[in-house]
């Protein structure tokens, strides 16, 4: 529900700064009476456990106190990871040359996933390269998840 993720966002963002770390994004999952919500810090040194543990307990006292979400639910907070989300336009152009992955909200073409090169970010659209010979834009609220596809060592050969 993005209006619910929104309200968390603007409530959660300086808690975390003020620990010393970036929201980087959060995801809301309501699973009927029970939720998650899913919070990855980022920082310029990176994230340790000890700050993921420091950044939970901040965020669980301020849920507690604003009660901004109804009934039960599961909080985790982790770094972005190798195959970091990517939530907003200045997020993507920060990938500008990875290849990523985007699941789109509605089919383009028939289909939801697709993968590629990241080529750039026009206006209110990222440009995707599917191959040399196909790009697409898909605007940003086109997109409902898209992440990076980690790249390991290329073999010479």
């Amino acid at each position: 529900m993005a209006g619910k993720s929104e309200v968390l966002k603007a409530l959660l963002a300086p808690v975390v700064k003020s620990l010393g770390c970036e929201l980087w994004g959060l995801d809301w999952q309501s699973h009927g009476r029970n939720g998650l919500l899913r919070i990855y810090i980022d920082a310029e040194a990176g994230v340790a456990v000890e700050d993921c543990a420091k950044v939970s307990r901040q965020i669980s006292a301020v849920l507690d106190v604003e009660d901004p979400i109804s009934g039960h639910y599961t909080l985790e907070v982790s770094s972005p990871g190798l195959d970091r989300p990517l939530y907003e336009l200045e997020q993507y152009r920060l990938y500008i040359g990875a290849q990523i992955e985007v699941r789109l909200r509605m089919p383009l073409e028939g289909q939801r996933k697709w993968r590629g090169l990241l080529a750039g970010v026009e206006g209110e659209e990222i440009v995707l390269r599917v191959d040399s010979e196909n790009e697409y834009l898909l605007p940003i609220d086109s997109i409902e998840k898209g992440n990076i596809i980690p790249q390991f060592g290329k073999s010479s050969g």
